[in-house]
């Protein structure tokens, strides 16, 4: 397997993310519509820093990680999707199975480029790597993420709590 593998689908490209892709990650994160669901507050330039830092670090760590993505035909900046492994503390416990995770930035909301991507990495876990179990947290009132989870083969484990906020947990089996 590649140390920094890169994906395709129809309308997008998948990389492992570079310096180049801060400002437009650091864009993403501090909208209010993207953060509403994820950290509840838009994200500061130096947090945004870190977890890009963090993304690229899991895949020399943990041999999977969170992908930059970009629209094909446009090359702009989509989001990011991938998996981590983040130590949350949470019960049912994601300590030690890949956690999937995806942020799109609020102009491509609704084109359905989280569905295709997530069903590009589940087939990238599923077919480069040993991992047969993935989970994902969801706030409960994330209906686009919830109907993502569903499509792509997650099916709910156990509500549970993250940050003082609740969190639906969900599962996905290699099929």
């Amino acid at each position: 397997m590649p140390d920094h593998p890169t994906l395709e689908t129809e309308r997008l490209v998948f990389t492992v993310p570079q310096r180049t892709d801060f400002e437009a990650f650091a864009a993403m994160r501090a909208d209010p519509v993207v953060a509403r669901y994820t950290s509840g507050t838009p994200a500061s330039a130096n947090d945004t820093w870190g977890r890009l830092l963090r993304y690229r670090g899991l895949w020399g760590i943990m041999g999977f990680g969170h992908w930059t993505v970009r629209e094909k035909t446009t090359n702009r900046f989509v989001g990011t999707i991938g998996f981590g492994e983040f130590h949350r503390g949470l019960t049912p416990s994601l300590d030690g199975l890949p956690e999937a995770g995806w942020v799109l930035a609020s102009w491509c909301h609704g084109k359905g480029f989280a569905s295709e991507g997530v069903r590009a990495i589940c087939h990238w876990l599923d077919t480069q790597t040993p991992h047969t179990l993935s989970r994902c947290i969801i706030a409960p009132e994330n209906a686009a993420s919830l109907r993502v989870a569903e499509k792509n083969g997650f099916t709910f484990l156990a509500p549970s709590r993250y940050m003082d906020q609740d969190v639906l947990m969900f599962e996905r089996n290699r099929p």
